[in-house]
């Protein structure tokens, strides 16, 4: 064998090992056609990852949200929206959610098309992420999940944890190094 090729398979294999496999999926940005496989776009990052709504009480975490992303990206955050009707906050327009999203909080992190987060019909993202945090699912909008650049999962928060507050944010920049 070529140590090209196995270079590449040796490359490939240590970064699956970080990426869990319920990561190892395609999702479609908000609004648009642009597809990114998660793996690839959160490998050896510090990921948060949010389901939203536009319309829940809970949307202006979106500016905290913005804020620690500002902040923390360059070290090697990435925080990744999933807007959801599971709770019947979100428009059924991706155009209207995108707008919220971008103009009324000027979110600039990665958001991607409406899924479904809680039960049978959880998209397998969630369905592994609750399975990782012991049953801990959404059970209403902004239900946080972070991981660390190893993959874990570090912890699991409710929709009144404010991302910008501690235990989050202290274990955020923990798992940065910062």
């Amino acid at each position: 064998m070529k140590w090209s090729v196995l270079w590449l398979l040796l490359v490939s294999g240590m970064a699956s090992a970080t990426c869990p496999d319920y990561f190892n999926v395609e999702m479609r940005e908000l609004n648009s056609t642009q597809r990114h496989n998660l793996c690839q776009l959160t490998e050896g990052k510090v990921v948060l990852v949010v389901n939203t709504a536009s319309y829940c009480g809970y949307s202006g975490q979106f500016r905290d949200l913005e804020k620690l992303y500002q902040n923390y990206k360059d070290k090697g955050l990435i925080i990744l929206g999933f807007p959801s009707n599971d709770f019947r906050q979100e428009d059924a327009s991706e155009g209207k959610t995108a707008e919220v999203c971008r103009r009324d909080y000027g979110v600039t992190f990665p958001m991607f098309n409406r899924v479904a987060v809680r039960g049978s019909d959880a998209v397998p993202l969630y369905r592994g992420l609750t399975e990782a945090a012991d049953g801990d699912a959404p059970n209403w909008n902004f239900h946080k999940y972070l991981l660390g650049r190893d993959g874990k999962l570090i912890g699991s928060y409710g929709a009144n944890q404010n991302p910008a507050r501690d235990p989050l944010r202290r274990q955020l920049v923990q798992a940065l190094g910062n």
